[in-house]
Parts: C-alpha cells; sequence; structure tokens
C-alpha cells in the first residue's frame, strides 16, 4: 500500500514523500525489512524510537514517531500518539475488516470470557458465525490461536478480525481489558455494541494502573468507542463507567430499574450438570437455563441475551446456546459415566479458589473434592493460602503438581500443606498431576463434585524450564480408558 493512504484520517506532519510503497508494518524493530513502515512505541519497558536509525539502515522505508529521531534516508511522519497512529494504520492496512461484521466490546472486572463465550453460543446456535479475541486466545470456526494478552495489541486485533471476516464471520466479540482501552489496542474502529459486567479493585500497581480511579477511567474509555453501551445497572460503579459516554445507553440487572431485569434464579443440579435457571421481565419475557454454575452465571447470561437480542436471533436459540454454552477451563464439565460430576477450572489463585469452591458449596454436593498444585517461581504466599482455602471448603483436598518451573514440586506441596494443616480439612498427597487425576475418578463417589484446578485451558506442565504437553481432557480419556 502506499503511505499516504494508510495515514488517511490520521493527524501528522511528513519530512519526505507519501507516495513510497509500504510492504509490511512492524513496531519490533528486530523484525523490519525492506520496505517496511517501522512504528515506534513507548512502552512500559522499552522505548523503541531508540531502535529508529536502526529501523531505517535495515530497509525500513518509512519511521512514524511521536518525538524527534533519527531517521535516514526513511520518510519521517510525525504523530501525537504512535500507539493511537498504529491503531488506525493497522486497520487501514487490513482493509477495516470490523465493517463487515458487527464488534462487540466488553469491559469488567471479571465475567468478561465467559460473557464472551455465551454470546457466540447464542449467535451461533442461531446461524450467525462468530469469532472471539480473548483471555483464552483468537477463535473462530475450528481455529484457536493463542494470544498472550486478553486484549492483543492493535496490528494483531486487526489481522485477526480480517481473518475473521474472510472466514465468514458476521459478528466478532472482543474483550477490551482496561490495559487495552489505555493503551489504545481497539482504537482504528468503532464497536456496534460495549457491554460492562462488574467492576471492583483490580491491576493496581507497576505496570498495570496508577489508581483505582486510572483503573475505572480506562474501563469508561469503551463507551466514546461504541454506538450502544449495554450497563449493569447493579454494579455500584455503572454510572461512573457511564461518564463522558457517546453511546445509547441500555441496563440490565436485577434492579427493577433494570431495562432488561433477570429474576427467580434457581440452581440446577444433576450429575454432569451444574447450572442455574431465571426468568426475564422488560425487554424479554421468558426463562433460560444456563449451564454454568453459580448464581453469578445469571448476570453473565443476562449480558449475553442484552446484547444478542440485538441480532435476529429468536427465543430458541437463546435458550439452546445457554443450555450448552462450555468455556474452555472455567468451570468447563467433562463427560464421565457414574453419577458424579468432573469439572476443569482454571482458579490458580487463592480469591479464585475461594469463588469457586463457595459456588460449587452451594449445590450441596455428597462430597467437593478439589485436585491442585501451585506454580514454582512465584509467591510462597500463594501456596499457603490456596491450601488454607480448599481446607476450609473441600470435603478432600488432592494435593499435586503445577507448573513447578525451576522449584521442586516436594518444596511446592510442603508450603500448600502448611496452609492446609491450619485446617481440619482432608488430604491426600499424590504428586504426579496424572496419577491425581486418575485418584479422583477411580475413587470418586456418588453425588461427589471434583473440581481439577489450576490448569484451566493450558494444555501444558512446565518444568525446569520445558513445557511438556498435558491436557487435562485428554488425562481423564486416558484414564477411562484404561491407559493410565
Amino acid at each position: 500500500m502506499i503511505l499516504k493512504d494508510l495515514l488517511a484520517g490520521l493527524q501528522f506532519t511528513m519530512d519526505g514523500s507519501g507516495d513510497v510503497e509500504i510492504e509490511d508494518i512492524v513496531y519490533d524493530s528486530r523484525k523490519v525489512k525492506k520496505g517496511s513502515l517501522f512504528v515506534c512505541l513507548n512502552g512500559s519497558s522499552v522505548d523503541s524510537h531508540q531502535f529508529a536509525e536502526q529501523a531505517a539502515k535495515d530497509g525500513a522505508v518509512a519511521i512514524v514517531a511521536e518525538k524527534e529521531v533519527k531517521h535516514g534516508d526513511a520518510v519521517l511522519v510525525m504523530v501525537p500518539d504512535t500507539k493511537v497512529a498504529l491503531a488506525e494504520i493497522s486497520a487501514a492496512w487490513f482493509g477495516h475488516p470490523a465493517k463487515e461484521m458487527t464488534v462487540i466490546g466488553i469491559t469488567g472486572t471479571k465475567g468478561k470470557t465467559t460473557t464472551s463465550y455465551m454470546i457466540r453460543s447464542i449467535l451461533e446456535a442461531g446461524g450467525i458465525k462468530t469469532g472471539l479475541i480473548g483471555t483464552i486466545g483468537t477463535v473462530f470456526g475450528d481455529k484457536v490461536i493463542a494470544t498472550e494478552n486478553t486484549t492483543p495489541g492493535s496490528y494483531d486485533i486487526q489481522h485477526y478480525l480480517r481473518m475473521m471476516a474472510d472466514a465468514g464471520c458476521k459478528a466478532a466479540v472482543l474483550e477490551a481489558s482496561s490495559i487495552g482501552l489505555r493503551d489504545h489496542r481497539v482504537d482504528g474502529f468503532q464497536f456496534d455494541y460495549g457491554l460492562f459486567t462488574n467492576f471492583s479493585p483490580d491491576h493496581i500497581g507497576g505496570k498495570e494502573h496508577k489508581s483505582l480511579e486510572e483503573y475505572r477511567q480506562c474501563k469508561s474509555m469503551l463507551f466514546r468507542r461504541c454506538k450502544i453501551g449495554i450497563f449493569n445497572i447493579d454494579d455500584e460503579n455503572w454510572e461512573k463507567i457511564a461518564e463522558g459516554h457517546t453511546c445509547q445507553v441500555e441496563t440490565y440487572g436485577f434492579s427493577e430499574n433494570a431495562e432488561l431485569r433477570a429474576y427467580g434464579e434457581q440452581l440446577i443440579s444433576r450429575p454432569g450438570y451444574l447450572g442455574v435457571h431465571f426468568e426475564m421481565a422488560g425487554k424479554l419475557n421468558y426463562g433460560v437455563d444456563v449451564h454454568i454454575p453459580g448464581r453469578f452465571s445469571v448476570y453473565n447470561a443476562l449480558a449475553a441475551i442484552a446484547v444478542c437480542r440485538h441480532f435476529p436471533v429468536d427465543e430458541e436459540a437463546v435458550k439452546k446456546g445457554l443450555d450448552t454454552v462450555k468455556v474452555k477451563g472455567r468451570v468447563e464439565p467433562v463427560p464421565v459415566p457414574g453419577n458424579y460430576t468432573l469439572l476443569i477450572d482454571y482458579a490458580h489463585n487463592a480469591l479464585s479458589m475461594e469463588n469457586i469452591l463457595t459456588t460449587l458449596r452451594e449445590y450441596h454436593p455428597h462430597r467437593l473434592v478439589c485436585m491442585f498444585g501451585a506454580g514454582g517461581n512465584r509467591a510462597r504466599s500463594r501456596r499457603f493460602e490456596m491450601g488454607e482455602v480448599s481446607g476450609r471448603l473441600a470435603d478432600l483436598t488432592v494435593i499435586t503438581e503445577d507448573n513447578s518451573r525451576f522449584e521442586d514440586v516436594m518444596d511446592i506441596i510442603a508450603d500448600i500443606k502448611t496452609g492446609i494443616e491450619k485446617t481440619t480439612g482432608k488430604y491426600v498427597v499424590i504428586p504426579d498431576r496424572k496419577q491425581a487425576i486418575k485418584y479422583c475418578i477411580e475413587n470418586a463417589e456418588e453425588g461427589d463434585v471434583i473440581v481439577l484446578a489450576g490448569k484451566g485451558h493450558e494444555d501444558y506442565q512446565e518444568i525446569k524450564g520445558v513445557k511438556y504437553h498435558l491436557d487435562e481432557r485428554e488425562v481423564v480419556a486416558d484414564v477411562l480408558a484404561g491407559k493410565i
């Protein structure tokens, strides 16, 4: 593409000709090749403006910067903010794919991933092919692409949106994290719908947010980038999140003032199926069953419905989508023979473990069994806390390995035992994770709920710097087939 075409709509000054041909967009100086446009980014660790001159020597024909740099023979494009520029340039490079789909952005402290999968499940039940970009990766059709961040970089987002559009997706759901919004990763297009789930203190300090107020303000940015904003009216922060919005506002929740209201929630429990039922009033009037446990699932499902009601999907699609939804590694049910329930969950710290075990306790299982380990080369306090939580809330804890990294697994297990021994909880130690899963299955009793915690969607185990393949779904299948 021609440089000036990539810059359309941007505020900039230029030293050189805008008619130069661009062969690639690069923001990592190590990937510069002949014909590249190199965008200098001032990151939390490295300011790549320092590499501009070298990028020109390596073949970059244009440099985008927000401060003066040496640029050799390359065209220099000066912009107020290179992060904004990268997003806009990337959108143009990939042909503005967001314009070819209906795009939904979700922000909130909790529930983004689950809600995004619920939206996709409903829309696809209604015949609308839908892609996802979020914590678990980029998903469309049968394709899953691993991503490092909940909200990837703006170039990657535009690339994934182009892949989705080319694959026939008519809708895309993005988890818009506060960091992603702050760093302009979702600039370059307008969301059709913005969704707010909830807000609580998180991501404060270090390279994340300076204060709670900054965290909240970053989340509010979504509602100046969407056409319709849909808010959880029961969250006390919703009005502050909505401050300065430029979108049409809709609400959902249990409140009588919500435009889409939930009521009459009831837990559903049978072997292999833990969920919740609720009724709706206001914009819609019918009941649904959700195949994800916990009362909090009502909020996630209601949020998904509040979005999907704007699409041409009927009541049957909504019901089917929520009754069959599965989020990889998030209280994910794994089919097993016998009258017990086996779940895989990503809970890997004390707070997430407390949440999942408290939720499962509400279903009054015969026994609540929790199998988990803890990551090596991480804060030891996490292990003590996780041991104490499991000992307090589970009827039986099976202590095993996780990503031990460069630590001895038995040292990690000893720390977990220190925490669990503060309680009266029963436990067994089985260091090999596959054998621990086998133990859980072979010793399951009727009415048990067993949760394999810690790995979730991960399909590997990291030991001594090496990642070994380990997918717990495959391990369960191997145990049931007698291979382990």
